[in-house]
C-alpha cells in the first residue's frame, strides 16, 4: 500500500532513522508497515543510512520492494579503500569512498532521481551543511545522486560532497532521527524504526571508539526530543499547554541488529538482517494490536542457483539422563551413578543453505535415533528440527551477544508412548575459554508427548540430563559435512555460505573486542 496521506484526522509522521548498514533491518520493518499492515504516512523524514530506503520510497517502491532490494545486494561491491590517502596519515581525506557504492546501488535499486524529484510524498532527507554549519531537511524535489551520497557521508570513513560550493556530510552527529521536523509539520503520531545500538557496552579501539561516539550523539538527541515529547503530553494531560500544544503519540521500534553500521561485507547477513526486521515487525504489530494481512513466509534467497543448493552432517551427542525434573548437573551426576546413559545419533539436512542462511531462524531437518536403554534401546526420530545459533532475547529485547542452538526431537519409547528431547546449547562469553563447553554441551529435558515448545511449561517431564560432543566424536563430524548441488560451484557455495554463517554468529559473541559485529 501507499505511504501517501490518506482520510485520517490525526497527521502522521515515519521516522527512517539512520544506522548504517543497519537499515537492512528498517527495511524489513517497512514490509510489514506498509505492505502487510497498510500504514500510512503524511510525512517521511530520513537521516544518515535510513534515506537510502526514503530514496526508494519516493521513487514509488513498495515497503516488500525496498526489501527485496537490500536482499539482493552485496555489499562487497561497494567496497572501495581510500588507498592513495593512506600516505597521509595525518590528514587523510577518509578510509573509503562511496563511488563504488554509488554504482553499485545503481545497478542493485535502480535509483531515479527524476522520479524521485517527482515523488508527491512530503518528504525530507537531513543533510548536514558543514560550510553553513546547518542542518538541512531537503525536499525530493532537489534530491540528487550527490545529495543522497552526502546524507550518508560518515566523517572520516568517507569525503564529503561539495554541492553549489557547500561541503556536506552525514548528519548523524546533529541528528539521526529529525522528530522536530515531524512536529514543525504538524505530526500528531510519529513513527520511528531506531537501530542504534543502546547496549552501553564501551569496548576499546579506535573503530569501537568511532562509533560508540555516534551512538552517544545519536541515543542523546533522540532521547532528548522524546522526552520533550513526553513532557509535553504530561502538561497537556495536567490542563496546560505544553510544549508542542497538542498530544503527540509516539511509535518506536527499537531493535539490536547483529550488522556492524559501515563493516558488513556479508550478503547473507544483509538479507538476514531485513527477514529479522520482519518477523520483528510483525511481533510489534501483534503486541500493539496493529491488524496486518498476511505475508510472505520468507521471501526467497535472492541470490540463490535455480536448483537450490544443500548440505548434510552427522553429530553424536553422549551423556547421562535420571528420571524427573532436575538441575541438569545434577541430573547428568545422578544418572552416571544410575547408570542411564543416552546418546543421540543425528543426521542434520538443511535442503536449501539460501533459505536457511538468511533465516533468523535458522531452522534445519534431524533425522537418526535415541539410544538408551532406559527408554527402550535404539529409538527413532520421527521428526526433529534443529535451529542454529538463535539470537539470545534479554527482558523481551534481542541480545545478538549471547546464542543458542536448538534440538527438538520427537520420538517414542519402546512401549510406543510418544516423547520429545528438547536441548539447548547457550553460546554466551564468559570469563575463560568457554567456546568448546558452550558448543559441545546440551542441557535436555524429555517430555511426555510430542510437544511444541510453547507447551513446555505445562508439559509433564520424564528425564532431564546433559549431552555432550567428545572431541573424537567432534573430529569425525567434521569429515561428515557433505554439500548437494548440481555443480562443484554450487557444492562449494553452499558450504562457504554455511562456514560463513557459523563463524559470523560465533564473532558476535566472542569476537567482540575486536568488532561489534562479525563483518562476514
Amino acid at each position: 500500500m501507499s505511504a501517501l496521506r490518506s482520510e485520517r484526522s490525526t497527521k502522521r509522521s515515519l521516522i527512517l532513522a539512520g544506522g548504517g548498514m543497519k537499515v537492512a533491518f528498517q527495511a524489513g520493518v517497512l514490509e510489514v508497515w506498509l505492505d502487510e499492515a497498510g500504514l500510512s504516512f503524511d510525512h517521511v523524514d530520513g537521516a544518515s543510512g535510513g534515506t537510502l530506503n526514503l530514496a526508494m520510497l519516493c521513487q514509488g517502491l513498495s515497503g516488500s520492494q525496498i526489501a527485496d532490494s537490500w536482499r539482493r545486494f552485496d555489499p562487497r561491491l561497494g567496497l572501495d579503500l581510500n588507498l592513495e590517502e593512506y600516505i597521509k596519515p595525518l590528514h587523510a581525506e577518509s578510509i573509503a569512498t562511496l563511488d563504488r557504492f554509488r554504482m553499485a546501488i545503481r545497478e542493485a535499486w535502480r535509483l531515479d532521481f527524476g522520479a524521485i524529484r517527482e515523488s508527491p510524498l512530503d518528504a525530507t532527507f537531513n543533510v548536514y551543511n558543514f560550510t553553513k554549519h546547518a542542518l538541512e531537511a531537503l525536499p525530493p524535489s532537489v534530491m540528487t545522486e550527490d545529495h543522497l551520497m552526502a546524507a550518508i557521508s560518515l566523517p572520516m570513513w568517507f569525503p564529503p560532497v561539495v554541492i553549489g560550493g557547500d561541503t556536506y556530510v552525514d548528519s548523524v552527529y546533529s541528528t539521526d532521527a529529525n522528530l522536530e521536523e515531524a512536529i514543525r509539520r504538524g505530526a500528531d503520531e510519529i513513527w520511528v524504526i531506531w537501530t542504534v545500538s543502546e547496549r552501553g557496552d564501551w569496548k576499546d579501539g579506535f573503530i569501537a571508539h568511532y562509533f560508540q561516539i555516534i551512538e552517544m550523539a545519536a541515543n542523546s538527541n533522540f532521547r532528548r526530543v522524546v522526552r520533550r515529547i513526553e513532557d509535553s503530553n504530561a502538561a497537556i494531560a495536567r490542563g496546560e499547554p505544553g510544549e508542542f500544544n497538542r498530544v503527540i503519540r509516539l511509535h518506536i521500534l527499537r531493535a539490536e541488529v547483529p550488522v556492524h553500521y559501515v563493516l558488513a561485507l556479508s550478503a547473507d547477513r544483509l538479507a538476514e538482517a531485513v527477514n529479522l526486521g520482519v518477523r520483528e515487525a510483525r511481533a510489534w504489530c501483534d503486541a500493539n494490536g496493529i491488524p496486518r494481512k498476511p505475508g510472505r513466509d520468507l521471501a526467497p534467497d535472492e541470490r540463490a542457483p535455480k536448483a537450490p543448493h544443500g548440505l548434510s552432517f552427522s553429530e553424536v551427542m553422549k551423556g547421562y539422563i535420571a528420571r524427573g525434573d532436575h538441575p541438569h548437573d545434577e541430573a547428568f551426576a545422578r544418572g552416571k551413578r544410575e547408570g542411564t546413559p543416552l546418546e543421540a545419533h543425528l543426521t542434520i539436512t538443511v535442503d536449501a543453505v539460501g533459505r536457511f542462511v538468511t533465516s533468523p531462524e535458522h531452522e534445519a531437518e534431524v533425522e537418526g535415533n535415541i539410544v538408551c536403554d532406559a527408554l527402550g534401546g535404539a529409538l527413532r526420530i520421527e521428526r526433529g528440527t534443529f535451529n542454529l545459533l538463535l539470537d539470545q532475547r534479554t527482558g523481551g529485547a534481542l541480545d545478538p551477544t549471547g546464542k543458542h542452538m536448538l534440538y527438538r526431537l520427537f520420538f517414542r519409547d519402546g512401549r510406543g508412548r510418544a516423547l520429545t528431547l528438547s536441548g539447548r546449547k547457550e553460546v554466551r562469553d564468559e570469563p575463560g575459554l568457554d567456546l568448546w563447553d558452550d558448543t559441545s554441551t546440551l542441557t535436555t529435558r524429555i517430555y511426555r508427548g510430542h510437544i511444541s515448545a510453547a507447551l513446555e511449561p505445562a508439559a509433564e517431564v520424564v528425564a532431564s540430563g546433559i549431552l555432550r560432543i567428545h572431541l573424537l566424536d567432534f573430529m569425525r563430524q567434521l569429515t561428515t559435512f557433505r554439500a548437494h548441488g548440481e555443480t562443484a560451484a554450487d557444492r562449494r557455495e553452499a558450504l562457504l555460505r554455511f562456514g560463513r554463517l557459523f563463524l559470523g554468529k560465533l564473532w558476535d559473541v566472542y569476537g567482540r573486542d575486536v568488532l561489534a559485529y562479525g563483518p562476514f
